[in-house]
């Protein structure tokens, strides 16, 4: 998977508990966010084409939204 950040550090980003994940607690935030992270990245290289090429986008770069922000 070529990504413009490294394993470590997308592990680091994603074991900040999400609101809902803080309200249940984690043992263990970084093997969490290792285990959903590869759990991602294996339902992105099983649902692709052989031929597709992947393009990762934030929603704010794909979705016009549709009243003003605050």
């Amino acid at each position: 998977m070529s990504d413009e950040h490294s394993e470590p550090d997308r592990v680091e980003a994603r074991s900040h508990l999400l609101p809902e994940e803080a309200a249940v607690g984690s043992d263990d935030p970084e093997a969490q966010a290792e285990a959903i992270l590869t759990e991602s990245d294996d339902r992105e290289d099983r649902n692709m084409a052989p031929d597709t090429v992947l393009e990762h986008r934030t929603s704010d770069q794909t979705v016009t939204p549709s009243e003003p922000p605050d």
